[in-house]
């Protein structure tokens, strides 16, 4: 007895068979294309039966610019973090290695660099504040 292959796809059990046809002006297609891509869907197709179905259509734009601000913020206060701790070591060595006219002497040093650090940290957290007023809070992206 021979064995019958079946190969291909599985029949759909509900296909979709009636199609409909419609034209779009310049503009108007513009303004299609610019709301499908922001819905990621896969196909046009489907696109179109969720907008005419009135099913929800989620459209997320990602803002590289805000996104790239908001990482290289967060790669400073690592780095802010990562001066503290080397802060802290230096202190140590200071007052175990040197006497204490050279801990006075390097402590200074150390001093005049922290504050010019700390005047830093405020001028970034005021362009951060003023790039959150102006640029997210405006445009709706928090």
């Amino acid at each position: 007895m021979a064995t019958i292959n079946k190969v291909g796809r599985n029949p759909k059990i509900d296909k979709a068979v009636h199609r409909y046809v419609f034209r779009l002006t310049d503009k108007e297609n513009s303004k299609f294309l610019t709301l499908f891509e922001q819905s990621r869907m896969d196909t046009k197709a489907k696109f179109i039966v969720s907008v005419l179905f009135e099913r929800q259509i989620r459209s997320v734009q990602i803002d590289k610019g805000a996104m790239e601000y908001s990482i290289k913020l967060s790669q400073f206060f690592a780095q802010f973090r990562a001066i503290g701790v080397n802060y802290n070591q230096i202190v140590k060595i200071l007052h175990t290695h040197f006497g204490d006219k050279k801990t006075i002497h390097y402590l200074g040093k150390l001093e005049k660099q922290t504050i010019e650090l700390a005047e830093l940290c405020k001028e970034i957290l005021a362009l951060s504040k003023r790039f959150e007023s102006e640029y997210l809070l405006k445009k709706g992206k928090i």
